[in-house]
């Protein structure tokens, strides 16, 4: 039998529906029996309800977890790497970032302890493929006289000659215009494609994210001025296009041009990109001008809304020193005094003078960025933190029981730590100075280039040096006491106030900024020794200051008649390299109140994480290969984090 329907159903449910609305209205119906139960108003209410969710989690939109990876990773396609050993390509430094074992250049096997969430494979866009190319004998490079001198030394086992002459040669520009690999020619675009390639083919959304990146590496009279580009996009944006260069006439060693070039990809693709740069403390005083060195006139107002724009990101720590601050520039900051490359440029070839400190160091720029903004009224330097690793190995493994160093040369090995890394007659940097450090956490809501890349433009990161410790940092000026209770800290700190990289202006009468502060351990690692606030403000004449503030800490220690806070120990066994979590704390959380605060100045404030103190990677290496280093070495650290800032402004 044939059923009519009405407005998509039958009859029959049609009248069994308006049955049910009939009976609900009249209030002499107590019930309703279904072939599903008994319809009553209680149960009913069940369907509609007025209350939150059981579930506290339904709903929630915000970042429940950072995602631990490296923006700076070189491999075998970066001329310098492969100069100096590396053999392993971008899909290896993809495998080892996803948690595999693979073999490193050095014949070693090596595996992280766990898997990145994220990696960069960043090779540099000067010279890109050329080492492979003089490596494996293309007919175009042993052609040119230099080319032929080079492939013959690499295969007559004087691949370090090889090495020396190829990067001298770079910074010279004595390099043979035929065989360098330029935009526009084939080689150049040969070789992007398979670093798009390696790319994709390792990008799983929601597993592991693979960024399409290079770097562009401006190194001006052997000042480092780099920067890593990062795309957001995929293949076929990224494809559109060839990384720019430092080498004219089609490239440039100044920042203005790559942030032209950046605008030129965006107006072309629709996609959008990013720039961190890095090692300021190799620039010697290049990295945050207020006095711009390519022109020797102050920084305009083009020059601060460019770079704000585009860089919106600072690699704080790295195997090349940490970029902090400084003991010269923050001279009561007891912690001030951290893995310093402080010795001259990148090349070694003018030493430091006191005076380029101030504007190669994180710290500092932050607080010249508060006077350039009142001046120009934007801030160049308002940039968040992330850290990396500048690996030129393909190995993203700087955990100090872990650390396969900065080039293939200074892999694990009994010498590596008294070789020099550096030496010129003006600079000495010896193996041990190396730093195992870092990664970047990202806030990011999923595991995908577009929530991570859009995490790093809105700067909700932090800069680790190696430990993967979990830390949050709200502003506001609503946080009291009581929310450090609170076992669900972000879902306060996003409800009341901005995570780190956020904004805050407009105090309500009688208010001032507070701060909502969480931090847990590494899993695996070390317990926290405090979790600081760092601040910096302009006065009314136009002077910058700072000031760091102990707000949460393990124990019972109180500050001193100083204000400083006691030591919280040292259990470290340097001949053995192991330490005990019986002292500092497995989670800091508070919430604190600037109490020295003023509506009427700019300012900005982030947050510094300290671990105890632990074995330094030097003291495995002594462990393990039976070596007694001298006294200078250093044998032991504190891991820490620095988080993004969050700036005050007064309301205009």
């Amino acid at each position: 039998m044939k059923r009519r329907t009405v407005i998509g159903m039958t009859v029959a449910s049609a009248v069994l529906i308006a049955t049910f609305a009939v009976r609900a209205q009249q209030p002499s119906a107590p019930h309703t029996a279904t072939d599903v139960g008994t319809l009553d108003k209680e149960s009913a209410a069940q369907g509609f309800p007025a209350k939150p969710s059981y579930s506290p989690y339904v709903g929630r939109n915000f970042p429940t977890r950072p995602l631990f990876g490296d923006t700076h990773l070189h491999t075998s396609i970066s001329v310098d790497a492969g100069a100096f050993g590396c053999r392993l390509g971008p899909k290896d430094a993809y495998r080892l970032a996803r948690g595999e074992e693979i073999t490193a250049s050095s014949g070693q096997q090596v595996k992280l302890s766990r898997p990145l969430d994220f990696l960069v494979v960043a090779d540099h866009s000067d010279l890109m493929g050329l080492f492979p190319m003089i490596f494996r004998g293309d007919p175009t490079v042993v052609a040119t006289e230099k080319g032929r001198k080079w492939y013959d030394q690499i295969q007559g086992g004087k691949g370090a000659e090889a090495a020396v002459d190829i990067i001298t040669s770079f910074g010279a520009g004595t390099i043979p215009r035929e065989i360098m690999p330029m935009p526009g020619t084939p080689v150049f675009r040969s070789v992007w494609q398979e670093l798009i390639d390696a790319a994709e083919g390792a990008n799983d959304p929601g597993r592991f994210t693979a960024f399409i990146g290079y770097e562009w590496t401006s190194v001006t009279e052997g000042n480092n001025l780099h920067r890593n580009v990062i795309f957001r996009d995929n293949a076929d944006k990224a494809s559109r296009v060839e990384p720019y260069t430092t080498q004219k006439p089609l490239g440039s060693d100044n920042p203005r041009d790559l942030w032209k070039w950046m605008t030129a990809y965006e107006e072309k693709t629709g996609g959008n990109v990013l720039a961190i740069a890095h090692n300021g403390n190799l620039s010697n005083g290049r990295m945050f001008p207020i006095i711009e060195s390519f022109t020797g006139k102050p920084v305009d107002r083009e020059y601060v809304e460019e770079r704000a724009k585009w860089e919106r990101l600072y690699e704080a720590t790295q195997i090349k020193g940490d970029g902090e601050t400084h003991p010269v520039l923050s001279p009561n900051d007891e912690f001030a005094n951290f893995e310093r490359w402080d010795k001259g440029n990148l090349d070694g070839t003018v030493a430091k003078k006191p005076d380029m400190l101030e504007f190669e160091y994180v710290r500092s720029a932050l607080k010249n960025g508060l006077k350039l903004e009142k001046e120009l009224g934007t801030n160049p330097y308002k940039f968040g933190l992330v850290g990396s690793t500048d690996a030129h190995t393909a190995l993203a493994a700087v955990e100090e029981d872990n650390f396969f160093g900065k080039t293939t040369a200074s892999e694990p090995s009994p010498g590596r730590t008294m070789h020099p890394f550096i030496k010129t007659d003006q600079v000495t940097i010896m193996g041990w100075e190396q730093t195992s450090s870092g990664y970047a956490a990202v806030w990011a809501a999923e595991n995908t280039r577009t929530s991570i890349w859009d995490a790093m433009q809105r700067r909700e990161t932090y800069a680790t040096t190696g430990p993967r410790m979990v830390v949050r940092f709200f502003g506001g000026f609503d946080f009291d006491a009581k929310d450090a209770q609170n076992r669900m800290p972000a879902q306060v700190g996003y409800s009341k106030g901005v995570p780190m990289g956020g904004d805050l202006t407009n105090p309500p009468a009688g208010k001032v900024p507070t701060f909502l502060v969480a931090a847990l351990k590494d899993p695996i690692g070390a317990n926290l020794d405090r979790y600081q606030i760092v601040k910096g403000w302009l006065d009314a004449s136009g002077s910058v200051h700072e000031k760091v503030y102990d707000v949460a800490w393990s124990g019972d220690r109180k500050p001193g008649a100083d204000g400083k806070l006691p030591s919280v120990g040292n259990t470290v066994d340097v001949p053995s390299a192991t330490w005990s979590n019986t002292i500092g704390a497995p989670e800091l959380i508070a919430v604190w109140k600037d109490p020295d605060f003023d509506p009427t100045q700019r300012a900005f404030y982030y947050g510094r994480v300290i671990e105890i103190p632990t074995p330094r990677w030097t003291a495995y290496d002594a462990k393990r290969f039976g070596i007694k280093l001298p006294p200078e070495v250093t044998m032991t650290t504190t891991e820490r984090a620095y988080t993004s800032p969050i700036w005050y402004s007064p309301a205009k």
